[in-house]
């Protein structure tokens, strides 16, 4: 007797009922217009698929007649240039740190309670003092993405440094190896493919952070646009923007999973 614990679809079968629910949202999706157009012509919470092309056409593929600019294209090259910039930051940062922390005591003894102190601010909170001290320009957005994904990732990698097996590290130190040597050669290269699954984790609130930067104080960027137009319920531009910067994180968080496996097969061998 089978149990379906134990049923394991084909990869065929598991794209098919992977793409199935979208499906469903999009025929819930267009009932739901059609019904409140029947009701309301001028109804604008559920545009229809007319209205989201001519809406994206508009933003997409038509000048602007006051910049000349493609507003769409500019908005996703600002957010996604701000979103990379901090991350990348953030990766360097919490790599650095959790590293170092995790490895030497004396300097986790120090610093940790200090990181930990900083991961319980909530980010939002300090945002009116990032645009103080930072001023109003990409910094301060740049800023908001580090200070809120990189206490994660420093304490996710001191947890994985310190779950390394003390096995290793006995051994190369019996064979001569000096402490550089052990971080460059023993923890650093274990330490690396698991910064890869914590950046996977943090790019969500990285969006987030993003966002209300964007919405808050900016000129262009995807989360300018959504809040820009909020006022007006443009739902066929918002709902775009929306279902864009879901593709997008999507896109991000699938190249840095092949990043991972073809930089490190033998982690993704073991798992």
């Amino acid at each position: 007797m089978k149990r379906w614990i134990n049923i394991k679809p084909s990869k065929p079968l598991a794209i098919a009922l992977g793409v199935i629910p979208f499906f469903l949202l999009m025929i819930l999706y267009q009932v739901g217009s059609e019904a409140r157009k029947a009701e309301n012509p001028q109804d604008k919470l559920l545009p229809s698929v007319s209205q989201f092309q001519s809406a994206i056409d508009r933003l997409a593929f038509t000048p602007s007649k006051r910049t000349g600019e493609y507003v769409f294209w500019q908005d996703t090259t600002s957010s996604l240039k701000r979103l990379l910039t901090g991350v990348a930051c953030a990766a360097f940062i919490g790599l650095m740190l959790g590293l170092i922390t995790g490895a030497i005591p004396l300097i986790g003894a120090n610093l940790n309670p200090v990181i930990t102190a900083i991961s319980l601010i909530p980010p939002m909170a300090v945002l009116p003092l990032l645009f103080i001290v930072f001023g109003l320009g990409e910094l301060s957005k740049v800023m908001l993405i580090i200070i809120g994904i990189t206490p994660f990732l420093i304490r996710d990698l001191y947890q994985r440094t310190q779950d390394i097996p003390q096995e290793q590290l006995v051994k190369a130190q019996t064979l001569g190896a000096n402490s550089f040597q052990l971080i460059t050669r023993v923890l650093l290269p274990q330490v690396l493919p698991r910064l890869m699954d914590a950046l996977r984790l943090s790019l969500g609130t990285a969006w987030l952070f993003l966002i209300a930067a964007e919405a808050i104080a900016a000129t262009d960027g995807l989360g300018y646009r959504i809040f820009l137009v909020r006022r007006y319920l443009s739902m066929d531009i918002i709902l775009p923007y929306v279902a864009w910067i879901t593709f997008l994180a999507f896109v991000l968080d699938w190249l840095l999973v092949k990043t991972s496996q073809k930089m490190f097969p033998w982690y993704h061998a073991a798992k």
